[in-house]
């Protein structure tokens, strides 16, 4: 249930790592480090909060042969148990029927959030997507997702953002389609809908980074309309499943900066470079972010929390040279490639 406590600590902006799924090297589920992840998430990484069920946790948890999807929500919300106040946003797929029944589901088992992903929705119209959202928001909270085009093959424009955020139970928007352009178009829409203000009202939609390759600047930049100049607070993102520590440091220091008004120190723009050629190694962009989940799995595993990378899926796999590459940022940025 999404408190009145919870719904603040989203407005003023926590870390949410997107949760990998723990495998054996046979390809079997790993319950005893899957427990063990979100603990370290929620516990020595000292995040605000997981998502669970979302593309790093890999959509084939859904298929009926694997059947992992209502296994794994509720591992991750009772080890969430035991960290005060942990958001829990359980990841569900369009269409309207599907995502309404995982929403049901996962209210059920102690979820805060639905983060809706548009993609099952495939090429219905948009009129069609608005109305399953907002069936969603009648069973839980909602938090948005506009995934990049490239892996939908869809771009939602300003119109569709301003119809979204002003549907009744929006309450966040994970902001990830990898541009300049659709990013401004997501804020813009939020804020003229009333929705998103300095004085943060408390029916505000708290906006989150999904952009992997733009986190820093994200985070820091004052999106300004006007007289109205707000921010992205938080981020929900595949990046910060691995060396999480090192990202919620990264995003109380830039929150505390943000807060105060102070002036961004050059160190801290680097930083956001850095985090970037990281991430590309880990995501994989260079192959059509092939090796994405795989690279997330990569990372986890060098530091003892997974077996190793294998994923459901067996086109789901590192690139050609991308281990190597995992090495080669691990060892050239370690301020931001920590995991303990």
């Amino acid at each position: 249930m999404l408190t009145a406590r919870k719904r603040q600590r989203l407005r003023d902006g926590i870390v949410i790592p997107a949760h990998a799924l723990a495998l054996h090297a046979d390809g079997s589920f790993d319950e005893g480090r899957q427990r063990g992840l979100t603990d370290y998430y929620l516990g020595h990484a000292g995040a605000g909060g997981v998502a669970v069920g979302v593309h790093t946790t890999q959509f084939e948890i859904r298929d009926p042969d694997v059947g992992l999807y209502e296994p794994v929500l509720r591992m991750a919300a009772e080890q969430a148990r035991a960290h005060d106040d942990a958001v829990l946003v359980a990841g569900v797929l369009g269409p309207t029927d599907r995502a309404v029944r995982e929403a049901q589901l996962a209210a059920s088992v102690g979820y805060d959030v639905a983060l809706v992903a548009m993609a099952g929705w495939k090429d219905a119209p948009e009129g069609e997507i608005l109305a399953g959202v907002a069936a969603v928001a009648e069973v839980m909270p909602v938090f948005g997702f506009y995934m990049q085009s490239t892996l939908t093959g869809r771009r939602f424009g300003y119109d569709f953002w301003r119809r979204y955020a002003e549907t009744p139970g929006v309450v966040g928007i994970k902001i990830a389609p990898f541009d300049r352009y659709d990013t401004i178009d997501v804020v813009r829409a939020v804020v003229d809908a009333g929705r998103s203000t300095p004085q943060g009202r408390e029916d505000d939609i708290a906006l989150y980074t999904g952009n992997d390759d733009n986190i820093v600047f994200d985070l820091l930049t004052p999106f300004r309309f006007g007289d109205t100049a707000v921010h992205i607070v938080g981020g929900l993102l595949g990046q910060w499943a691995v060396w999480t520590p090192a990202a919620v440091e990264l995003h109380r220091r830039i929150r505390s900066l943000v807060t105060s008004g102070a002036d961004v120190p050059l160190d801290l723009l680097r930083l956001g470079a850095d985090l970037t050629a990281a991430n590309a190694a880990v995501f994989d962009p260079g192959n059509a972010f092939a090796g994405s989940i795989a690279g997330v799995n990569e990372a986890l595993a060098r530091s003892g929390l997974l077996a190793g990378n294998r994923c459901l899926s067996d086109a789901e796999r590192l690139s050609p040279g991308q281990a190597d590459e995992v090495t080669r940022v691990m060892e050239l940025y370690p301020d931001i490639c920590r995991t303990w």
